[in-house]
């Protein structure tokens, strides 16, 4: 096998995409009414593509909440370069305390790396666009394997888009999409991470008996909801988007003791969905309307 450099396709990819364009045999991960709805606007499958990326995460970054204090009095943190006082919530972003930012970018660099080769094998087969993308990743040796998949099309039409598109919407979605006036654009992420101390009153409202809400956890999941949910929308204001569909929020929470002599709480959620643009001000009929006719006299009966 061919040694790779990391650069354009992988050999067993490129062998891949060149058999499909010898043999023209089209491959396709969609559904049969996928395939129905994108033929009926003028789409044809190409190809099914994909795109991976094994990453080695080796530092995550520093997994505190930056507070030097003890339990649940005051703490050092002025004398010794962490926070007096425990801040509300700590993002990767945060300009103050940067906790856990190596990670959460090596998993944006993972799904963008896994979409950009999707994208390559796309534009060899000379696709217009890819529908039906699954995004996942599992856990290989201690690694992750970003992973990226889904099936290319191509308009019937001799015009081609300046770049092509991509959305985790099925082919179906797709069609109703288009004849309602609306073409998918982008498909797009967001991934973010925050961490919140865990103070004497989060404390105490968690081994409560009765009913309460923990408002510290509340305003941690919040909060990461919120950046995600900002980062999309800025995402697509950035491409003139006139939409975004949602497709998918995910949120894990899981709890972290760092060598501050305390507990934290670190929350993170993943945004994925589609930019969507207008292309026309007045929307198709999705369906023709039909006379419903009784079948019942039309049936010739045997008379005993």
């Amino acid at each position: 096998m061919a040694q790779w450099d990391g650069r354009g396709l992988p050999p067993v990819a490129q062998a891949r995409i060149d058999r499909a364009r010898a043999d023209g045999v089209r491959t396709s991960l969609l559904s049969t009414d996928a395939t129905v709805g994108l033929g009926s606007v003028g789409f044809d499958a190409v190809g099914e593509v994909m795109g991976c990326v094994v990453e080695s995460v080796g530092w995550s970054g520093y997994g505190g909440c930056g507070w030097m204090g003890m339990g649940y009095g005051g703490g050092f943190g002025g004398m010794l370069g962490g926070y007096s006082t425990p801040p509300p919530v700590i993002g990767t972003r945060d300009s103050r305390f940067a906790a856990f930012r190596p990670y959460a970018d090596a998993i944006r660099r993972g799904y963008g790396t896994a979409l950009s080769r999707l994208l390559q094998e796309a534009a060899a087969l000379g696709a217009d666009g890819v529908v039906g993308i699954r995004l996942s990743v599992s856990m290989l040796d201690g690694a992750r394997e970003f992973m990226a998949i889904g099936t290319a099309v191509r308009g019937r039409t001799a015009t081609r888009p300046a770049r092509p598109f991509t959305t985790d919407l099925s082919g179906s979605d797709v069609a109703k999409l288009l004849l309602a006036g609306w073409v998918p654009d982008c498909l797009l992420y967001a991934f973010d991470l925050a961490i919140r101390h865990d103070d004497w009153r989060t404390m105490g409202q968690a081994s409560s008996w009765s009913n309460t809400e923990i408002s510290g956890y509340t305003e941690l999941i919040t909060y990461v909801r919120h950046v995600v949910r900002t980062d999309i929308a800025e995402q697509a204001a950035r491409l003139r988007s006139d939409g975004f569909i949602s497709s998918a929020m995910t949120l894990r929470i899981f709890e972290v003791e760092p060598g501050e002599n305390h507990r934290d709480h670190v929350a993170e959620s993943l945004m994925v969905g589609t930019a969507i643009a207008r292309y026309t001000r007045q929307a198709h009929p999705l369906t023709d309307s039909r006379t419903l006719v009784p079948l019942g006299g039309m049936i010739p009966t045997r008379r005993r």
